[in-house]
């Protein structure tokens, strides 16, 4: 398998990719004991990167692991990455674990946190014909705002949904729905854009922040609120967002149509609004 990036940050140090080592007792590969954060960068730009690094922050006061730098170390760290990279549009993963120790469920006595962080080129979001998608069990435990390292819930909703020929999994808790299996979700319902309201049930996604505060500013309707298994099924438009694909048409849920089965006026509305803050991001008008 070919990793597409060269040089990695590990524990303190810019190395090479085959030289990058971490031990078979890091509790991250034992136990799944760990963090992660995705940054966006557009234009050599770090994209929302505070908020980003405040997501971070919180998910590891949520599992007690100390956070191993400042912002301002994180920030230097990232922006060498960048300079090691020739493309404009990269994407800056972060993995912190506990660290090592011998195998106890219990927290170690004064292990050392494992970081890890690398940039790779960003692949392209899906094209604007949008997207089909399946509906399955929310089976996760109760804390979906951690962005939690322990993912085997959400690999196997997305791939029911590889296994249905779809792009991703809406999943649905005691009759609500509640998430993508790596997206958040909003409906289009009389008008009205729709999302369920943060909680432990939901990551609370960056871009998805980005997508309502556009909205509020230009006027268009949108709501944070339980959305009904119902109503998703009813909608009259779906959209899923994620720093990685941005803002995506939901065109299609378990073989019904949604709508017309086609990118809706909503959506082109919001992404819209989308786009023209990322090009103003890249020109440096906009943070």
């Amino acid at each position: 398998m070919i990793i597409n990036t060269s040089t990695v940050y590990l524990n303190g140090e810019f190395l090479p990719l085959e030289a990058a080592k971490v031990s078979v007792f890091d509790r991250g590969f034992i136990f799944g004991d760990g963090i992660y954060e995705y940054l966006p960068v557009f234009g050599r730009r770090l994209f929302r990167w505070q908020q980003h690094l405040a997501r971070l922050e919180a998910s590891l006061r949520a599992v007690r692991i100390d956070n191993p730098l400042t912002r301002s170390q994180w920030r230097d760290v990232f922006d060498r990455l960048i300079a090691k990279n020739n493309t404009d549009e990269q994407a800056i993963y972060i993995q912190i674990t506990r660290g090592v120790a011998p195998r106890d469920h219990g927290f170690p006595d004064n292990a050392t946190p494992t970081v890890l962080v690398y940039a790779q080129p960003r692949t392209s979001p899906p094209a604007e014909q949008g997207v089909s998608a399946i509906t399955a069990p929310d089976i996760r435990w109760n804390r979906c705002d951690i962005k939690s390292t322990s993912l085997i819930a959400n690999v196997l909703a997305r791939q029911l949904a590889v296994d249905a020929g779809a792009a991703e999994a809406i999943l649905l808790r005691d009759g609500f729905m509640t998430e993508g299996a790596a997206c958040n979700i909003f409906i289009v319902k009389n008008g009205v854009v729709v999302t369920p309201p943060k909680g432990p049930h939901i990551l609370p996604g960056i871009t998805r922040d980005l997508a309502i505060e556009l909205m509020h500013a230009h006027q268009v309707p949108c709501e944070e609120r339980a959305v009904p298994e119902a109503e998703l099924r009813t909608a009259e438009e779906i959209l899923l967002t994620s720093s990685g694909k941005e803002i995506v048409a939901i065109t299609q849920v378990d073989g019904k149509p949604i709508g017309n089965g086609k990118p809706g006026p909503m959506y082109k509305r919001v992404l819209g609004l989308y786009l023209d803050y990322k090009r103003a991001f890249r020109e440096g008008k906009a943070e």
